[in-house]
């Protein structure tokens, strides 16, 4: 089956993910990272993604104060780049789903991309928080460079900006380093965390390793917490050894392996053994009062197995 359009959410070109979190307390949420179809004749234009991002705010009476004081530095007249606008669906069985938006750094080019990112911190009030961005994370000159931007469609105090760096050809020390933004943290569980799931990569030179900084409630400059994303299918044979490898590091941290095994066998359509890339990465969260590991699902509806990893 061929991809309508090339979606860069998925490897094949799927424009869906989806995820479980757990956090160290046991609390799960199901999540779904999506991208709408193009409303144009570019695959960039963003209008359909916007006017669902409108009805969904008039839907459940969500504020869009924050994404319109950045909509004009993310979503300009001639983007370039692979996507515009994301969505992540973050589902809970108490109440109406959370929603997140995902705006792309590298929309005017990636030159431009830590200006558009220091605007976008300074128009949300986080005063500071770029400096230390900065100056923890942007290390390696060109080797590290900004992802995405997303921002919490919410009017809770605790609505989060969130900062996401790829760190190419990276050692896990490197994404340790990073993780010092936060207080309090300990960057030896990064560091446990990549060797757990990367196997014996000393560098990870395929898909990069990923770092993201959340900012929240009053503190304008110190992230709430950290997480770091470790693309295994670039680092492992087929599903089975990533489930291994997945489920060491679960345990690492205390976690149960029984709800993840029921979310990779919900979307599993065939052997785990045939290829890699239905774990298509996997992250750890830690500082604050929310720790805790995620894992990325794909659903290989337009090929399978996946590509072998490169």
């Amino acid at each position: 089956m061929v991809p309508a359009w090339p979606s860069d959410v998925a490897d094949d070109h799927t424009p869906a993910e989806f995820s479980l979190a757990v956090d160290n307390s046991g609390r799960c949420r199901i999540r779904m990272l999506g991208e709408t179809p193009p409303s144009g004749g570019s695959s960039l234009d963003p209008g359909a993604a916007v006017a669902l991002l409108e009805e969904l705010a008039e839907t459940y009476g969500l504020p869009l104060d924050r994404f319109n004081a950045v909509r004009d530095l993310f979503l300009p007249e001639d983007p370039s780049g692979q996507f515009t606008l994301w969505f992540s669906f973050i589902f809970a069985p108490d109440g109406p789903p959370a929603i997140k938006v995902y705006l792309n750094p590298l929309v005017s080019g990636r030159e431009r991309s830590g200006e558009l990112v220091a605007e976008g911190l300074s128009r949300l009030g986080l005063t500071g928080a770029y400096d230390t961005i900065r100056e923890n994370a942007l290390l390696r000159g060109e080797l590290d460079q900004f992802t995405f931007f997303a921002v919490d469609i919410s009017d809770s105090p605790q609505a989060r900006v969130k900062v996401y760096l790829s760190h190419h050809a990276a050692t896990a020390e490197a994404a340790a380093r990073a993780a010092k933004a936060v207080p309090g943290v300990d960057p030896q569980q990064v560091i446990d965390f990549c060797r757990h799931t990367g196997g014996d990569a000393d560098y990870f030179e395929g898909r990069p390793l990923i770092s993201s900084y959340a900012f929240s409630g009053d503190d304008t400059a110190i992230p709430s917490n950290y997480s770091i994303y470790v693309p295994i299918r670039s680092y492992v044979p087929d599903d089975e050894v990533a489930r291994e490898r997945v489920w060491r590091a679960l345990r690492h941290q205390g976690l149960d392996t029984a709800i993840f095994e029921q979310a990779l066998s919900a979307v599993a359509p065939r052997p785990l053994g045939d290829g890699a890339g239905l774990l298509a990465h996997t992250s750890l969260r830690i500082g604050g009062s929310h720790s805790g590991v995620t894992l990325y699902l794909s659903s290989e509806a337009y090929q399978s197995p996946s590509y072998p990893p490169r």
